[in-house]
């Protein structure tokens, strides 16, 4: 540990002398933003990926019908401007006039349907629990949608607001899905004018958008995304003048970012929550001793949350005892069992499942290699000897799913979906990413998303927290804080929901 604090110490002075030497100077000269950061999407396709790099992307590319005010966390219009709840489970929208694609192309009615029933059925989805809601879309007119809901579906707005863009019907089906991933557009205040496989994605500001957006008129003509394999290179680009705004780097390196003089370090709370998944379910080998109670209940004992939240991620990040962030709608904390640290209670619940002297296991991990580090010391503190494999986050995510990491850590911030249906069914609700398989937990998810009644889905939603922290279905580790810095001659708000906006951003 010593030793990679020393070469991270060593790594940011050499670039602070770079960046003494050739201070970074915006590209406010050109209207260009320059930005960087890890975390490659292989598809800019806004349904193809769960990475958070791919929703801030969509969030410029593309709209949605409405949109959630980022500070108020208020539903506004966006490409509808009117909606009416016909009954539980219908909604009619009434949709703008005079929005065009950035092809010029009119949208219509037809868009709408086009996209909601293409996603309900299409498997390849990457969270196709945030759609098992819709059931489908009619059109009424030209400008009047209907859409049609599972069930009822309280939080549908939610979802209908951040993690349902619309795409160009005649646009899509005339190229192909295929092509359409290369060559996207949507009806967003940015149009994307380059993807190049994983490494740069261009966008410029389309100056057909219309007015009367919650989003507004973006200020900044061009934005230039380069995407780099890992934080070095990504620290050295912003230190070296060849990025304007970069986020996600080490806590430890935000007072140094902090002194330089063109350069500003932020940092702010974010929904995000990391987390560890421990294979209970035998998915990655029936003998796994992870299957067992007590062997779940010692590796979250064994593991000192709070010294990590403190130290590794700084700020406000705190201990999140929830298979959900606590803000969201039902993410009951009473409800949940806790675990404090406690490696000689740890120590005893290994020898009473049968591991006096421990057991090997491997985590898989696209988090930062710190976390990944802290926890196999803390393992291996109490006898369990944890091997890391890490891994860029596609990988990762492509060999978690697959049922091969005993023990999975990552952190997921709920598509900033401020309900807890966003968080626990995606990780305990019977998916690829479940590691639980826990049936009670499963049939307790779907009592909560069948229900329009707030106390029901509070009471559904508490007891399945109660029996997934009591049988450690899941770890959850702490919350998140975004570091971001950029160039002083930026403009730049964080918000909460941890999308930056870029089409807020001005040059001073």
């Amino acid at each position: 540990m010593r030793t990679d604090i020393w070469r991270r110490g060593a790594l940011l002075a050499a670039c602070m002398t770079l960046a003494m030497a050739a201070p970074a100077l915006a590209q406010k000269s050109a209207d260009t933003l320059r930005i960087t950061w890890r975390d490659a999407i292989p598809d800019v396709d806004p349904y193809y990926n769960s990475q958070r790099t791919g929703m801030v992307v969509a969030f410029h590319a593309f709209d949605c019908l409405v949109y959630r005010d980022p500070v108020t966390m208020e539903i506004k219009p966006a490409l509808a401007t009117s909606w009416k709840q016909v009954d539980a489970t219908t909604i009619d929208f009434t949709l703008r006039e005079d929005v065009t694609f950035q092809n010029g192309d009119p949208f219509t009615a037809d868009d709408v349907v086009y996209t909601i029933n293409d996603i309900v059925h299409d498997k390849q989805v990457a969270i196709p629990a945030y759609y098992i809601s819709y059931a489908g879309a009619e059109k009424i007119d030209d400008f009047h949608v209907r859409l049609k809901l599972t069930g009822v579906s309280p939080a549908v707005m939610e979802y209908l607001a951040m993690v349902t863009p619309i795409w160009p019907k005649a646009y899509r089906e005339k190229i192909g899905a295929d092509a359409y991933a290369r060559a996207p557009i949507g009806t967003g205040p940015y149009k994307i004018t380059k993807v190049d496989g994983t490494t740069e994605i261009d966008m410029e500001r389309y100056d057909g958008y219309y007015a009367g957006s919650p989003k507004g008129r973006p200020a900044i003509r061009y934005i230039k995304i380069h995407e780099v394999p890992d934080a070095t290179t990504e620290l050295t680009e912003l230190l070296g003048g060849k990025a304007d705004w970069i986020w996600g780097y080490n806590a430890d390196q935000f007072a140094n970012i902090a002194r330089m003089p063109n350069l500003e370090a932020v940092r702010f709370g974010t929904m995000r929550v990391h987390f560890m998944t421990v294979d209970a379910a035998g998915r990655s080998g029936a003998d796994n001793p992870l299957t067992k109670l007590k062997v779940r209940q010692a590796v979250i004992s064994a593991i000192d949350r709070g010294t990590m939240a403190k130290q590794l991620i700084q700020g406000n990040s705190q201990v999140i005892d929830t298979p959900c962030f606590p803000s969201q709608f039902g993410c009951d904390i009473a409800a949940a069992v806790k675990y404090p640290y406690d490696p000689t209670k740890a120590k005893q619940l290994l020898t009473e499942a049968g591991y006096p002297n421990g057991f090997d296991t491997e985590l898989v991990s696209y988090a930062t290699p710190q976390v990944g580090a802290a926890v196999q010391n803390y393992l291996k503190a109490v006898g369990i000897n944890m091997r890391i494999q890490q891994l860029q986050i596609g990988a990762a995510i492509q060999l978690a799913e697959a049922g091969k990491a005993p023990l999975y850590s990552g952190s997921w911030g709920s598509n900033s979906v401020n309900d807890t249906s966003a968080f626990m069914p995606y990780w305990l609700g019977g998916g690829l990413n479940d590691y639980a398989r826990d049936a009670d937990v499963q049939k307790l998810l779907k009592q909560a998303g069948a229900s329009i009644d707030p106390e029901e889905r509070r009471k559904a939603f508490g007891e399945a927290i109660h029996l997934a922290t009591e049988r450690v279905d899941f770890v959850p580790l702490f919350s998140d804080v975004r570091y971001v810095a950029f160039s002083k001659q930026l403009n730049f708000q964080g918000f909460p929901d941890d999308v930056p906006r870029f089409y807020l951003s001005t040059w001073k």
